[in-house]
């Protein structure tokens, strides 16, 4: 997978910018605060539909202007895409992949993956559930289309079902609608289950590979899948998980309207990781954290080569310049067999020197 060309109009601080790549490296360099990220950014958005650091669309269009145009050239599957997006202020988004109108983000996903790698993403092990929820979606929704779907499903009517909680002691005759919310994410919430047990799965086999060699052999990394409790085996088919996600529901009810919150449910999934036995969260120094970081990500990106038979398009924004030597060597040693992207700032020379094409960026403009 690459990305060719990417052009970009009145994106974030960039007014109108088109860049040619190389299929393999391309160092991104320039000061802060000039428009680096934001370029790795609309790479993201174009493979998926969604930004890793913006809430809403409208965060993304310049200041001045009423809308933005992210677009793209890309090689996959020995095929050539062009994905197109335009997002708007007032109204909803609109997307194209080769001239075709697509109706959602999926549509994206299937065209090229992407891995983004920022300093945030260092800091995984320690932040709450939400984050390692957040990284097993976003790799899913990219990989498995029927995901993205039940997922923006779930996240509807978990919206839906909240509000009718919070509202009911105002309108009682609200609960009525619960028994149809419930059946309905029960069924969602197993498709979430049966994809992220799989992901967790694979996430666990590459990872503990590429944390045992950056440790040196003297660490053992263990990631275990953590879903509601009713579910004693994530692994079982959709059926299975459907109807203890129903029981778990059921033994909530009374919680649920007495607290008027959503409390059944995989919206509190998490992924448990260990090294050498001990809960990383608590117990890790911050280099360990570190390395089990780095060793997900590098094995996310080793799962959609696996699924796909390409490699994704791998983006480091500004990671090598928190690693180590060690590290950024670890980093560097295995990246090769796909096109990679890599931001830094105008004294750091190392990235420079793997070669491709580099790239100066300045107040939202690139040359070279």
């Amino acid at each position: 997978m690459q990305i060719l060309e990417l052009e970009l109009q009145n994106f974030r601080n960039y007014g109108s910018q088109r860049a040619a790549f190389d299929p393999n490296c391309n160092v991104i360099f320039g000061e802060n605060a000039q428009g680096k990220t934001n370029l790795l950014e609309a790479i993201v958005y174009l493979s998926c539909g969604k930004s890793p650091r913006a809430r809403t669309d409208r965060e993304m269009i310049g200041f001045d202007a009423a809308e933005a145009v992210l677009e793209s050239r890309a090689l996959s599957r020995d095929r050539e895409f062009r994905t197109r997006v335009e997002l708007y202020r007032g109204r909803r988004r609109k997307m194209w992949v080769n001239q075709v109108p697509a109706k959602n983000s999926a549509a994206l996903s299937q065209v090229y993956h992407t891995v983004f790698f920022c300093p945030d993403d260092l800091y995984l092990i320690r932040e709450g559930a939400a984050a390692r929820r957040r990284f097993m979606d976003t790799a899913l929704c990219q990989l498995r289309p029927r995901y993205a779907a039940a997922l923006a499903e779930y996240h509807r009517l978990y919206d839906h079902k909240t509000r009718i909680l919070r509202d009911s002691e105002e309108r009682p005759d609200l609960l009525e609608l619960l028994p149809d919310f419930n059946e309905r994410m029960v069924r969602f919430g197993a498709v979430l289950i049966h994809y992220r047990q799989q992901f967790a799965e694979a996430l666990a086999r590459y990872a503990a590979r590429h944390h045992r060699e950056c440790s040196g052999g003297k660490e053992q990394l263990e990631i275990a899948y953590q879903t509601v409790s009713s579910v004693t085996d994530p692994a079982e088919d959709i059926e299975v998980l459907t109807e203890q996600l129903q029981a778990h529901m059921e033994s909530h009810q009374a919680a649920e309207r007495a607290s008027r919150m959503c409390l059944s449910g995989p919206h509190k999934d998490d992924l448990i990781i260990t090294i050498d036995g001990r809960e990383a969260k608590s117990f890790s120094s911050q280099g360990q954290t570190r390395t089990a970081a780095l060793a997900m990500k590098l094995a996310e990106r080793e799962i959609y080569q696996n699924a796909t038979g390409e490699y994704p398009v791998l983006l480091l924004d500004d990671v090598l310049s928190e690693l180590d030597p060690r590290r950024q060597e670890f980093v560097l040693n295995r990246i090769a067999g796909g096109q990679v992207f890599i931001t830094c700032c105008e004294d750091d020379r190392l990235p420079v020197l793997l070669g491709g094409k580099v790239f100066h960026v300045k107040q939202g403009t690139i040359s070279g």
